[in-house]
Parts: C-alpha cells; sequence; structure tokens
C-alpha cells in the first residue's frame, strides 16, 4: 500500500481522510459515550443515509451528478435539530427523540431507495466504506469538518466536561443548553465525515469502541481522550492496509481491528493491569 499511496491520488485521499476520522471520531465519541448517549450517533447515522440515498435519487432525478455527501450532511445535521427539539418536547421522556429521528432516517432511506431504483456501486461505498471512492472534494469538506470539529474541543473543552459530568450545574449555569445544541451539531458533522471511509452503517463504531477500549486502560478524562485517539487512528491505518490488500470495503476491517483491540484491553484489565492517573471524572 505504501507505493500505491505514493503514485496514485485516491488512495492518499482515503488515507487522510481515515487519518481525520480516526482523530475526530474517537474524540467526540468521548463525551458522547460519557454522557451515555452511544445511541445519539446510531440515529444520526440512519438520517445521514437517508440524506445519502434523497441526493442520490436527485441525481438520478435532475441529469446532474450531486455529491450525496453534501446532502447527507444536511439531513445530518437537520436530524440533529431534529434532535434536540424533541428532547424539549418529551422532557422527562428525552431518550425517545433517538428512535423516532432513527425510525424517520430508516424510513427515508427505504423511500429514496426505491425511488432511485435500488442500490448502485457508489451507495454501496457510502454504507460500508471505500478505499477508492474518496474525491479531493470529499476531502476538503472531511478536512473542513475536522477543523471545526478540534476548535469547537478546544473552546468549548470546560463547558462539555462540566456537561458530561454533572449536568444539574450545568442547568444552574444555564450552559447546558447551547452546549449540547452544538455539541449534537458537531456529532452530525463527524459522522456526515467519517462515513466515506468507514461506512454510513458502521460509523458509530469508529465513534464508541475506540472509547470503550480505553476506558479498560486509563482512569483519568485527559487520558481516555488522549488514548482513544490513539486506538482510533491504529484501526483506521491497519483497517486501511486490511482492505487494500485483501481488497474488500475498510469499514468491516476498521471495526474488526477496534474489536480486537477492545478484546486485548479487556484480557489486560482481567489480567491485573493497572490503572494510573487520576479518577476518570477529573480534568
Amino acid at each position: 500500500m505504501i507505493e500505491a499511496l505514493l503514485e496514485y491520488e485516491f488512495i492518499r485521499y482515503s488515507f487522510v481522510s481515515g487519518l481525520i476520522a480516526g482523530l475526530i471520531a474517537p474524540l467526540i465519541g468521548t463525551f458522547i459515550v460519557i454522557r451515555r448517549l452511544s445511541l445519539i450517533a446510531d440515529a444520526l447515522s440512519h438520517v445521514t443515509l437517508g440524506g445519502i440515498t434523497f441526493g442520490v435519487y436527485l441525481s438520478s432525478m435532475i441529469g446532474m451528478t450531486i455529491n450525496p455527501l453534501i446532502t447527507g450532511i444536511i439531513f445530518s445535521v437537520m436530524g440533529a435539530l431534529g434532535i434536540e427539539r424533541l428532547r424539549t418536547v418529551y422532557r422527562h421522556y428525552q431518550e425517545l427523540a433517538i428512535p423516532i429521528i432513527m425510525s424517520f432516517g430508516v424510513a427515508l432511506s427505504v423511500l429514496f431507495l426505491s425511488l432511485a431504483d435500488g442500490f448502485n456501486q457508489d451507495l454501496f461505498g457510502y454504507l460500508f466504506g471505500s478505499i477508492s471512492a474518496v474525491s479531493s472534494v470529499d476531502l476538503i469538506l472531511i478536512s473542513v469538518i475536522g477543523v471545526i470539529v478540534l476548535i469547537f474541543i478546544y473552546l468549548m473543552y470546560k463547558e462539555m466536561f462540566l456537561v458530561s459530568f454533572d449536568e444539574e450545574y450545568a442547568n444552574v449555569m444555564n450552559i447546558n443548553k447551547w452546549i449540547h445544541f452544538m455539541f449534537i451539531i458537531v456529532v452530525a458533522l463527524v459522522i456526515s465525515a467519517s462515513m466515506r471511509i468507514v461506512g454510513i452503517l458502521l460509523v458509530s463504531a469508529l465513534m464508541t469502541l475506540p472509547v470503550a477500549s480505553a476506558m479498560r486502560v486509563t482512569s483519568s478524562f485527559r487520558q481516555l481522550m488522549f488514548t482513544s485517539v490513539i486506538f482510533g487512528e491504529v484501526a483506521v491505518i491497519v483497517g486501511l492496509f486490511m482492505s487494500f490488500h485483501l481488497d474488500i470495503s475498510p469499514g468491516g476491517t476498521i471495526v474488526l481491528v477496534s474489536l480486537a483491540i477492545l478484546a486485548a484491553t479487556i484480557i489486560l484489565d482481567r489480567i491485573g493491569v493497572k490503572k494510573r492517573g487520576e479518577p476518570i471524572d477529573s480534568v
């Protein structure tokens, strides 16, 4: 694959996109897992799939190519706004917002998929990832999203930490509403950025599995974030190499590597490898 990286642009695009996804997905996934909102990633991924199928359908209707990544981002952000709105409607049953939006995304996907006369190769790549489908436009969009995510975490780290570990106090300080609103938009962007490599049906795994692995070998929040990113990058790099040499979709190999890392950390934890650092709820 190293020779291919030097020779083919699309391989370089995929590799760089994978590195960005391996950074931002576990990074934002840390906050998702700590806040026990892991299913939000699944809900938004299904809405994003609806946006992708809509883009494919619209392209076939108007006879002009529309980048499904753009329509996927739009639908993902709209889904995030929908979840936030439903959380205010069902104040005492806020978790209902997630299955409602997930059902909506699945319904849209089936509808537009039927109208677009079923699967095509490009849509298959969006579902399960593709090492050859990342264009220069995709890379630019993914890079912009990566910068947005890093800026958001840098500027809002203390507020996000407070909301994650002491939501009641965050409510008293009147920061919970807006932080959660911005956070869920960022989650939607991360899902859109990662789907080209991992695939929309597996993108939530890249956001949660590295975090689950890191939780077995770390004890402070900063360690958790840092180790999650390392595990995410390892999974992406090894998964892409396996995908290239086996000529299969990268989504499955990346997730399998993530699961192998998780199994290894569980074994290390079981045999008595000690966690080092401060408690997990320390800044």
